[in-house]
C-alpha cells in the first residue's frame, strides 16, 4: 500500500502516518517528491486496511499496489528520482559519464586515465579493487590497496568513486574508500548482499544480472531501497543470448520500459555489454539516444596489457571522441526535456 500525503502536510503529520504503520507491526518508507510525499509500507503479508490512514491528518489517498514492487515504481514517486553520489548527481539534467579502467592495477595507469577523464568533463570514475573472474586463475583485483588509490584520485582530480563489491566485508570497505557502491551482474540476485547494500547510505549501482528478467531486476533494487537505501541507479549491461558475436546482447528496450514503470535513473554498459572495443562507441550512442540517463564505460592508457577486460576498454583518445558523440545526442534527445527556469 501507498499512502499519499497532501501537498501541504506537515512534517508531523508524515511522522503520525509513519507511527501508525510501525504500529502495525510494518514498515514506512517515506520518500518526499516536488509537489508531495508517498510513504510505501512493506513487511505486510497480505493486505492492509486503508481505514488505518483515511482519517488521519494531511493524509490524500492510500493506494492498493498489486505488484510486487512497490519502493521502485511511479505510483510512489510520479517525478524521477535524481541519486546525489559524492559531489555530483545521476539521473539530472546532465548526462552521467562513468569512465575508468576495468581495474585498478598500479598507480601510474590510474592516474594516467583519470586525468582524461577528468579532462573531458565527466565527474565519475570507475576501477575495479575487487574483480569477480570466471577463472581462479585470473587476475583478482588489488583489494583495499586498490581502493586507496582510488581515493587519491578523488582527492587529486575531485572524481566521484564508483567500484564494485563482491561481499559485505567489500561493501564496508567501499563506503570507506568510495562515493558509489556497485553491485554487479553475477551478484543481482544475491539477496543477503542486497539486504546488506540496504543497509549502508551509500549510493548502489546495481547491475542486471546476466540473465534476469525486467521484473527480476527491479525486484533486485526493491530488495535494497526495502532495507532503507533509496539511492539506487540501475544498469544495463548486456544479456546472454544465442548471439556470439558480441560478449552480451545489449537489451536497449528495457531503458525505456524501466523510465515507464520506475523513478529509479538507468544507465548502459556498452563496454561489459559487446566485449569489443569497436562497438562500444556505436552502442554508447545508442543508449543515450534511447534515452540513458549516463554511461559507465572502460578506458584504459594501453588496452593491449590490461589484466583485465583490454578487448572492450578504449583508448585515450578513443573515449575523448565518445564523450564529445554522446553529449551531442544527449543534448538533442533532451533539449524540451530540461527547460531553463
Amino acid at each position: 500500500m501507498l499512502i499519499v500525503m497532501k501537498p501541504d502536510a506537515s512534517r508531523s503529520d508524515i511522522d503520525r502516518v509513519v507511527e501508525v504503520i510501525e504500529g502495525l507491526g510494518l514498515r514506512g518508507h517515506t520518500l518526499p517528491g516536488e509537489n508531495r510525499t508517498a510513504i510505501g509500507i512493506t513487511g505486510n503479508k497480505g493486505a492492509v486496511d486503508s481505514a488505518h490512514f483515511e482519517n488521519l491528518p494531511g493524509v490524500a489517498d492510500a493506494i492498493r499496489v498489486t505488484k510486487p514492487y512497490k519502493l521502485i515504481s511511479k505510483e510512489l514517486r510520479p517525478e524521477k528520482s535524481v541519486i546525489k553520489v559524492g559531489n555530483a548527481v545521476i539521473g539530472g539534467a546532465e548526462l552521467a559519464i562513468i569512465a575508468g579502467p576495468c581495474a585498478v592495477e598500479n598507480v601510474e595507469q590510474v592516474f594516467k586515465v583519470a586525468q582524461d577523464v577528468a579532462k573531458s568533463g565527466a565527474k565519475f570514475f570507475r576501477g575495479g579493487a575487487f574483480k569477480p573472474r570466471t577463472s581462479p586463475y585470473a587476475f583478482q583485483g588489488m583489494g583495499e590497496d586498490g581502493l586507496k588509490i582510488l581515493a587519491e584520485v578523488r582527492e587529486q582530480y575531485g572524481l566521484n568513486i564508483v567500484t564494485e563489491a563482491m561481499d559485505e566485508r567489500g561493501i564496508d570497505l567501499v563506503e570507506k574508500y568510495g562515493d558509489c557502491i556497485q553491485i554487479g551482474a553475477r551478484n543481482m540476485q544475491n539477496f543477503s548482499l542486497l539486504k546488506y547494500a540496504g543497509q549502508t547510505r551509500k549510493p548502489i549501482l546495481l547491475k542486471r544480472g546476466l540473465s534476469a528478467t525486467l521484473d527480476e531486476f527491479l525486484l533486485a533494487a526493491e530488495y535494497i531501497m526495502s532495507e532503507g537505501n533509496y539511492d539506487v541507479i540501475l544498469c544495463e549491461r548486456g544479456i546472454r543470448t544465442f548471439a556470439d558475436h558480441a560478449r552480451n546482447t545489449l537489451d536497449l528496450s528495457i531503458v525505456p520500459v524501466v523510465q515507464r514503470m520506475s523513478h529509479l535513473p538507468i544507465i548502459v554498459d556498452p563496454s561489459h555489454a559487446t566485449g569489443h572495443n569497436y562497438m562500444v562507441n556505436p552502442m554508447a550512442r545508442a543508449g543515450v539516444a534511447a534515452g540513458a540517463d549516463g554511461l559507465i564505460i572502460e578506458v584504459h592508457p594501453c588496452p593491449e596489457e590490461a589484466l583485465c577486460d583490454g578487448a572492450q576498454a578504449l583508448t585515450l583518445a578513443q573515449y575523448g571522441e565518445l564523450v564529445e558523440q554522446v553529449r551531442k545526442i544527449y543534448e538533442l534527445v533532451n533539449e524540451n526535456t530540461f527547460a531553463v527556469v
